[in-house]
C-alpha cells in the first residue's frame, strides 16, 4: 500500500484498503513492526475518507438553500 498515493484514491478505494489493514491486524496474525506500518497506513486512509466526506457535506450544503429547497450549484466553486 505504500507504494499509492492514497490523495489519489476514491472514496470506495480508501474503504476497500482500510477495511482490508483492519481485517489483516484483527486476525493477530501480524508481526508487531509490520502492524505499525499497517497501522499508520490505516490512519491516512482513515482521514482521507473522512476528508473526503467532509468535502461531500459541504458539496451538500451549498446546494441546499436555507429553507430546504435544492438551488443550483456550481460545480466549479
Amino acid at each position: 500500500m505504500s507504494e499509492i498515493n492514497i490523495e489519489s484514491l476514491t472514496f470506495e478505494q480508501a474503504m476497500k484498503e482500510l477495511e482490508t489493514i483492519v481485517t489483516s491486524l484483527e486476525s493477530g496474525d501480524v508481526a508487531l513492526e509490520d502492524a505499525l506500518k499497517q497501522f499508520q497506513e490505516g490512519m491516512a486512509l482513515s482521514k482521507h475518507c473522512q476528508d473526503t466526506l467532509n468535502h461531500a457535506e459541504r458539496t451538500l450544503t451549498k446546494m441546499i438553500a436555507p429553507d430546504g429547497s435544492v438551488q443550483e450549484f456550481d460545480v466549479t466553486e
